[in-house]
């Protein structure tokens, strides 16, 4: 379907899919295999001037938006889910300093940043504050010029690899979630370090760590907004990144589908290829019809955020549930057409399958979005009738 793409989104989607065909391909298997984080793969993006798409031009970027930065994430993930969320996981790294720093932040951090030599991440899950945010317990108490930080964070994209950190702590525990704040952590600060590399089932050239916060001190301006401000950064954040998993997911979709597509023309049962099985005739097309509805969502999606829109959480959310269902039902009948050969690691489909479950776990489970979908609906109505 052509979604009318400017000539500047054109070139961004095309340069991103020789990428992923090219250089992540051939690689996606090994790196998953052996855990390996795509340092090069990211050196090829910074070097294609990729890594900031979604990054204002007076920060070096190119000056897109989220809409931009979906495009390479589908594109990359399309080849291999976890090697894309390098890119990925430092645009959520990146977007609270977009939205919220000061100028001085914005020019301290995002020009390497966009330029591709330094990666950045988000800090906002614990043990006991994953779905429930407000429950966070790393603290950050004020003395002097400097905040203090204590606690941990669990289960970060790009923890240990990301150079820039934006972390969600508690200065005010008398406030609740109005009572969290901001800030930006470099690495190699005193104080911060890293857990193990977690290991995992899917997303396996994605680095999850734990970080760790023993009396790291900071200076006072690395404070993102003001102090509470927090919570708000947060979700205002995440109601622009779940485009991204959504891309991610729709990436995913799209890689299994195609493979799996290209297999049922080359088994031959009975005398004929598998394509030619009206069993898996429809398999296909529920395939299709499931990946460009997902598609069709999370671009009108990106294009209303972009647009200035004020408040997109429920379309956000649904972007999100809609592709990362999608993702999880179309990589299982991938490889249920692919039969035997799809549960074997040789063939990709086996690794798309369990990339794409984390798409329904991950800023936010499908549940949480659902709720917030709901919301969002009863509290429109509301209005109206008001």
């Amino acid at each position: 379907m052509d979604y009318f793409l400017t000539e500047e989104q054109k070139m961004i989607k095309e340069l991103a899919a020789r990428i992923a065909d090219e250089k992540i391909a051939p690689v996606a298997l090994k790196y998953d295999e052996e855990g390996i984080f795509p340092h090069d793969i990211v050196k090829v993006l910074a070097d294609s001037d990729l890594c900031g798409v979604y990054i204002p031009e007076e920060y070096g970027g190119l000056g897109g938006g989220v809409f931009e930065m979906a495009l390479v994430v589908e594109e990359l993930s399309r080849a291999c889910g976890g090697i894309a969320l390098a890119f990925a996981g430092t645009g959520l790294g990146a977007f609270p300093i977009i939205l919220f720093g000061n100028e001085e932040q914005k020019r301290k951090y995002l020009p390497d940043i966009a330029a591709g030599k330094k990666l950045a991440a988000f800090g906002l899950t614990e043990a006991n504050a994953g779905s429930d945010a407000a429950g966070i317990q790393t603290t950050a108490v004020r003395d002097g010029d400097e905040y203090v930080l204590n606690g941990t964070k669990q289960w970060i994209t790009n923890g240990g690899e990301a150079d820039i950190y934006t972390i969600i702590a508690c200065t005010d525990r008398s406030r609740g979630a109005r009572g969290f704040s901001a800030f930006i952590v470099e690495k190699g600060t005193p104080g911060f370090s890293f857990g193990k590399k977690e290991n995992k089932m899917g997303i396996r050239a994605s680095s999850t760590r734990e970080l760790i916060f023993e009396n790291c001190r900071i200076p006072k301006e690395n404070l993102l907004a003001r102090e509470g401000m927090g919570f708000i950064v947060a979700m205002k954040t995440l109601d622009r990144t779940r485009p991204g998993v959504a891309a991610q997911a729709l990436g995913i979709a799209q890689g299994a589908f195609d493979a799996a597509l290209k297999y049922s023309r080359e088994r031959v049962q009975f005398g004929q290829p598998i394509s030619s099985f009206q069993a898996i005739q429809h398999m296909l097309a529920d395939m299709a019809i499931q990946i460009e509805a997902a598609r069709a969502l999370v671009y009108q999606t990106c294009r209303y955020i972009d647009s200035g829109a004020k408040n997109f959480s429920k379309e956000s959310a649904m972007a999100k549930v809609m592709a990362s269902d999608t993702a999880m039902k179309v990589t299982t009948d991938a490889v249920q057409i692919l039969g035997g050969y799809g549960y074997m690691k040789e063939y990709p489909v086996e690794k798309m399958m369990r990339d794409a479950k984390i798409t329904q776990i991950y800023e936010g489970t499908n549940q949480i979005q659902r709720n917030i979908i709901a919301l969002e609906l009863i509290k429109e109505l509301s209005a109206k009738k008001d």
